[in-house]
Formats: C-alpha cells, sequence, structure tokens
C-alpha cells in the first residue's frame, strides 16, 4: 500500500478505504500528475493513464463521460509514486467538495514486479507499457468503484488468489503489434464490462 500519500492530495479528506460509486450522472473531472524519472515514469505514461480512461468510457456507453481538470477539481486524480511508498498500485477514496472521489497512485518503476519482469520490460518496451497502462485500468477500476474478482481474465483480478504476473500482463502484451495498438485493445474482460455496468445502473 501507498501509505502516507494522501498527505501529498490537496482539497479533500480521505474516507475509509474501499470502492465507491463516483456520480455518473455528472462528468467524471480528472487530473494527471507530472511524474519524476526517479520513480521509473516516462513522459508517453500520461497517454497510458488516459487510454486507461477512455477504455473505461467505451465499455459504459455514453453514460460515463472524463474531462480534464485542474487538480483542485478534479474528482479523480492520479499520481507516480515512488520507488519507496509500495507496490504496484493503489486506490484511496476521498471526498472532493461533497462528492465522492478517488486519489490513485501508479507504481511505474518495474523492479517491484521482480527481476525476472524488470529485466523483461527492459528489453520489450511494449510489456513495460502493457504493465503501467494495466495497473492504470485496474486502480481507475476501483476509482470508479468496482471490486476485486477472483477470474484471471479480468483486469480487476487480485493477484492475492494466485496465478502468474508474468503471464497476466503477457497476454495483454501479445495483444499488440505496436504502442498505438493500445488505445483500442482495451484489456478489459466481460466480466469487467459487466461488473461497471452494474456500477453504472446499465444492462
Amino acid at each position: 500500500m501507498f501509505l502516507g500519500a494522501l498527505s501529498t492530495v490537496r482539497g479533500s479528506a480521505p474516507q475509509s478505504a474501499g470502492p465507491q460509486a463516483l456520480d455518473v450522472t455528472h462528468a467524471v473531472t480528472y487530473f494527471i500528475a507530472a511524474g519524476s524519472e526517479r520513480t521509473g515514469f516516462r513522459p508517453s505514461d500520461r497517454q497510458l493513464a488516459i487510454w486507461a480512461l477512455d477504455a473505461w468510457r467505451r465499455s459504459a456507453a455514453t453514460v460515463l463521460r472524463f474531462e480534464a481538470a485542474a487538480e483542485s477539481d478534479a474528482i479523480v486524480r492520479l499520481y507516480w509514486a515512488g520507488r519507496s511508498e509500495g507496490q504496484f498500485g493503489e486506490m484511496q477514496p476521498l471526498v472532493i467538495g461533497g462528492r465522492p472521489g478517488a486519489a490513485v497512485f501508479i507504481r511505474p518503476d518495474m523492479e517491484s514486479f521482480g527481476p525476472d519482469i524488470a529485466r523483461r520490460a527492459q528489453s520489450d518496451g511494449l510489456f513495460r507499457d502493457s504493465i503501467v497502462y494495466l495497473t492504470c485500468l485496474h486502480e481507475l477500476g476501483h476509482a470508479l468503484g468496482l471490486v476485486h474478482t477472483r477470474d484471471f481474465r479480468d483486469v480487476m483480478y487480485f493477484f492475492g488468489y494466485g496465478g502468474d504476473i508474468g503471464e497476466f500482463f503477457g497476454r495483454y502484451r501479445a495483444l499488440l503489434h505496436e504502442r498505438g495498438d493500445i488505445a483500442t485493445v482495451s484489456g478489459l474482460s466481460t466480466g469487467d464490462v459487466s461488473q461497471l455496468k452494474a456500477r453504472c445502473g446499465l444492462k
């Protein structure tokens, strides 16, 4: 967990941890922070986060809309976590102007996944981008109120249930021919989409 990370989030109050459904009757405003190279962040990672938001939007048809906003006005705020701040990713619920919101923390440092995955990510940029993208997708799913699943096919799958981490990310990587494919290959399973639609009141 990214303990203490909420101290960097301004203009909001933390809630008790746990998924919550955002109000999707209005546009969900979002903010993506700048990252630092010492965290493993690359400038192109911002695009991966935007593609993750768009993947959730597409899966909910016209019900879910995202709009970029200043940090102080954003309901969903994404930050790039450093190497000493925990594992993989984290979502912390917030209350922002009386509305449910979320702070999402993504760790783009591949060393957190162990030496085998780190070496593969170093030699294969698309594998590395697959990891960052799917981590954004997973944590933004929590921001939207989705919970962990036991289905290895789901992006909301929880590694605590077991399963090969390299296989999980490699399965998505195998669908890509070039980086731009991430914009259209969502990585969401039918289970992920069904869970989101249920949260949004869709059938």
